[in-house]
């Protein structure tokens, strides 16, 4: 587990390995912490570049185009929180994967209300941070070019482009939401649970907690409005079916 107590030797530069292939930016206030997660991410084989607050993280964001970024919630300055809204806000999609104080789940849920990929709380195992940096590059880099587009009602869903439409309008969604989007159009009327959800999309067990699926799914449907498909079925999880006449999911 990480321990800010970690000797470290912080050097806020980009890494020569792989740094234009798949550059992670770890925006980060404690170098102990930083330094850690960036020794495993380079022996992951990333490409890193670290900041330590919020300003310089958003203006790397935008300058270096990282491939994902591990983003501190609790920030000096501009946290972590407005960060991800500013980026969502500009419609600059970079997978993040935010890093939050045991205790702040307040955050948590806002940050994946914001349009965060996934999140780790501190202290976190760094194995288990790199596993979930995959994952969620996963989602984002997967392409499934041979599959015909997904259609459900005025939804439609292009999984070779990752593209969604209402009608003939885009639909801009995060790497997330558009997985879980996929995952339930592609069994219309098939009911998932929520830790099947967790399963499948996010790559890990409900020891996360199923909070996380509930959250992404309100924010697709908040973005498709009267059109989603999504549907929530009481006391087992989620489905997806054609919307009927008024609006709603049969």
């Amino acid at each position: 587990m990480i321990h800010a107590g970690l000797p470290a030797q912080y050097s806020p530069a980009v890494s020569s390995d792989n740094a234009t292939r798949r550059l992670v930016l770890i925006v980060e206030d404690e170098a102990p912490i930083a330094e850690v997660i960036r020794l495993y991410l380079a022996k992951a084989g990333f490409g890193v570049h670290i900041c330590s607050d919020g300003e310089t993280g958003l203006a790397a964001i935008r300058s270096l185009r990282p491939a994902a970024v591990i983003l501190d919630v609790g920030l000096p300055g501009l946290d972590g929180i407005e960060v991800c809204r500013q980026l969502r806000t500009s419609h600059d999609w970079t997978p993040i994967l935010f890093v939050t104080a045991r205790d702040d789940e307040v955050d948590r849920i806002v940050g994946l209300e914001l349009g965060a990929d996934d999140y780790v709380t501190k202290p976190f195992s760094p194995r288990e941070l790199v596993a979930r940096l995959r994952s969620v590059l996963r989602r984002t880099e997967g392409v499934a070019e041979d599959e015909p587009p997904l259609r459900l009602g005025s939804v439609t869903v292009d999984l070779g482009e990752r593209r969604v439409r209402v009608d003939t309008e885009d639909v801009a969604l995060t790497a997330t939401e558009f997985d879980l989007l996929a995952t339930l159009m592609r069994k219309p009327g098939r009911v998932f649970s929520r830790d099947q959800l967790l399963s499948q999309i996010w790559g890990y067990s409900s020891i996360a907690g199923t909070r996380t699926v509930d959250v992404h799914i309100a924010q697709v449907r908040a973005k498709l409005g009267r059109a989603s498909p999504l549907r929530t079925v009481r006391g087992v999880g989620y489905a997806a079916q054609a919307p009927s006449a008024d609006g709603e999911s049969e």
